[in-house]
């Protein structure tokens, strides 16, 4: 059952990881902390699920990565049109394009060998169970 407090130390944790993804990116340059893709965290009774908008990108341009509790997820999202073409001219390009990352510091209680990720219309979902220990189990008195 998630609770306020649950809910509230999630919140949290997804805050600061969203202030220090937009205030360092990657560390290459202005352009790849352009663009960072919203991400909803939901916990579940047996897992978290993580649901990444993605828009204009395939699977094949995301990379996901687990190491230390810490989910990174990174790709680059390319302009619809070659920006170097000589007969091109661009009349206005507000579409953010670019390398991304996000890393997700999560609980150390998850089963990282149990890890699944789906990718749906530019939706990214991937759900990280949570490992047995911290699976809620009744105690019999004897």
């Amino acid at each position: 059952m998630l609770t306020t407090r649950s809910l509230n130390s999630l919140d949290r944790m997804i805050t600061l990881n969203r202030a220090i993804d937009q205030a360092f990116g990657n560390g290459s340059s202005a352009q790849a902390r352009a663009w960072l893709p919203a991400i909803d965290i939901v916990e579940k009774k047996d897992a978290y699920v993580l649901y990444a908008e993605l828009p204009g990108l395939d699977a094949s341009q995301v990379n996901i990565d687990f190491e230390k509790n810490v989910l990174k997820i990174s790709g680059t999202k390319k302009h619809a049109f070659e920006p170097s073409a000589d007969e091109l001219r661009v009349h206005s390009a507000e579409r953010a394009t670019g390398s991304f990352e996000r890393s997700i510091r999560l609980p150390d209680y998850v089963d990282g060998a149990k890890i699944d990720a789906a990718f749906t219309n530019g939706l990214l979902t991937i759900t990280v169970p949570k490992a047995q220990a911290a699976q809620p189990r009744k105690i019999e008195i004897r």
